[in-house]
């Protein structure tokens, strides 16, 4: 099964220069925790999360709205190709650490987003029609290894 057969494509983005404000808004008003950021050319460059407002915020000591969604961004992107397995994906979310990536083309414009929970349902549907391309024990370590506090964590403990 390849990431286009599982994607979410109805996905908000956000442009790198708006404000933090701005981006907690539109994620309040899409009910999401992520947004993939977009350059002038509207190529996603990183993604934001709703802990990255907060952690930028606290930070900086700087409220939201004097904050650009440049400076809490996270600029190390994985993303996922359309034509990417599901297997693949899984992976990249499994050693990244993450629980959400957007799907690009070639020039690196956004074509959806791919979240854990996506590859869950899927997993369910797929194990009770006996089809399914990943297990749900791999779905689960999958998780289990998300969930893990990253080494650099504990140096600030």
């Amino acid at each position: 099964m390849k990431v286009l057969d599982v994607m979410t494509t109805n996905v908000t983005s956000i442009p790198s220069d708006a404000s933090l404000a701005d981006a907690a808004r539109l994620m309040w008003d899409c009910d999401c925790g992520a947004l993939p950021v977009l350059d002038a050319s509207e190529a996603v460059i990183g993604m934001i999360t709703d802990r990255d407002i907060c952690m930028a915020s606290w930070s900086k000591d700087r409220a939201p709205s004097a904050l650009r969604v440049t400076d809490a961004m996270s600029r190390e992107l994985a993303a996922a190709a359309p034509d990417d397995s599901l297997s693949y994906a899984e992976g990249l979310m499994r050693s990244k650490q993450i629980r959400r990536i957007p799907v690009v083309d070639a020039n690196h414009r956004l074509l959806g987003i791919l979240s854990l929970a996506d590859i869950v349902r899927q997993g369910s549907s797929s194990a009770s029609r006996g089809d399914g391309e990943l297990a749900p024990d791999q779905i689960a370590l999958t998780l289990a290894q998300i969930c893990r506090p990253p080494v650099a964590s504990a140096a600030r403990l």
